[in-house]
C-alpha cells in the first residue's frame, strides 16, 4: 500500500468534512445522489468518449499503481551493474550468462542478454531506448485519463448547479423551499471541484512521478549496459552511474563510502 496516497486522501477528506461540521453543517446535507449522479456519471461518460476501449481497459492497472507502493532500489541496481562490469572485465562478456538468473530487474536482464548475444552497441542503445519510450507512453495513458477526468469534473459540477437552478426557478412561488434547493444545486459544483482536486488530478500526478522515477532507473541501467559492453573500468562506470541517482540517495552512498575509507 502506498501510504502517501492513503494518508493524503484521508487528510484531504477529513479536512473538508471536519471544517464543514465546525461551521455548523451536518454530513447528511452533503449527500445528494442526484448531484453525484450528474457529476460522476457525466465525468465517467465524457472520459469514456474521449478514449479507446483498449486504453480504458488499463484503468484497473493504473488504480493499482496509484495505491501500491513499488520501491526503486537504485543502490542495489547500481551495485549489480558494477559487479557485472567487473565480471565482464575479468571473465569476458559470455561469462555473464550465468548471472542472468540472479537479476530480478527485467529491463536489466534484457539489456544484458543483448550484450551477451553480441548485439551491435548502437542497436542495443536503440532497442533499449525504444523500450523506455514505450514504457513512458504506456504510463502516459493513465496520466491523460485522470487529467481528463480532472477537467470534466468541475465542468459537470457547473452543469449540475445550472440544472438545479432551473428547477429552483420553477419553484419561486414556494419561498420556503428555495433555501434547501439552492444548497442542493451548489453541491454539484462542490462534488465536481472536490473530486478533481482531491482525486483525479493528484492521481495523474502520482502516476507521472512514479513513471519519471522508473524511467530514471531504466536510463541508468541503459548507460550501465552500454558501458559494460564497451569494456569500461568498473570504477569509472560507478562514478558515471552515480550521476543518475537522486541527490538524497547519492549523499547517503557518498557518506557510506567515506566511512568505509575511514575505517
Amino acid at each position: 500500500m502506498d501510504l502517501t496516497t492513503l494518508i493524503g486522501l484521508v487528510l484531504g477528506l477529513a479536512s473538508l468534512l471536519v471544517a464543514f461540521m465546525l461551521e455548523g453543517g451536518g454530513l447528511g446535507a452533503l449527500v445528494v445522489p442526484t448531484a453525484a449522479m450528474i457529476v460522476f456519471g457525466g465525468t465517467f461518460g465524457a472520459t469514456a468518449i474521449s478514449f479507446t476501449p483498449e486504453e480504458l481497459k488499463k484503468m484497473p492497472y493504473f488504480f493499482k499503481r496509484i495505491f501500491t507502493e513499488s520501491k526503486v532500489d537504485y543502490v542495489s541496481i547500481l551495485d549489480s551493474l558494477v559487479d557485472t562490469a567487473d565480471m565482464a572485465r575479468r571473465e569476458g562478456l559470455l561469462s555473464l550468462e550465468s548471472k542472468l538468473g540472479d537479476i530480478d530487474n527485467k529491463f536489466f536482464a534484457r539489456g544484458l542478454q543483448l550484450v551477451i548475444d553480441g548485439t551491435d552497441p548502437d542497436l542495443t542503445r536503440n532497442m533499449l531506448e525504444m523500450e523506455i519510450e514505450a514504457y513512458e507512453n504506456g504510463e502516459k495513458v493513465g496520466v491523460e485519463v485522470f487529467m481528463t477526468m480532472g477537467g470534466f469534473g468541475p465542468t459537470f459540477g457547473i452543469v449540475g448547479t445550472v440544472m438545479g437552478m432551473v428547477t429552483l426557478l420553477s419553484h419561486l412561488s414556494s419561498p420556503d423551499e428555495l433555501g434547501p434547493m439552492i444548497a442542493v444545486a451548489f453541491l454539484a459544483t462542490l462534488y465536481g471541484i472536490a473530486s478533481a482536486n482531491l482525486f483525479w488530478i493528484p492521481f495523474a500526478t502520482k502516476i507521472k512521478v512514479k513513471t519519471a522515477r522508473d524511467a530514471l532507473l531504466m536510463e541508468m541501467v541503459l548507460e550501465g549496459i552500454l558501458s559494460i559492453q564497451a569494456g569500461e573500468n568498473p570504477r569509472v562506470i560507478r562514478e558515471k552511474l552515480m550521476t543518475f541517482l537522486p541527490p538524497e540517495i547519492k549523499s547517503i552512498i557518498v557518506e557510506q563510502e567515506a566511512l568505509q575509507k575511514g575505517a
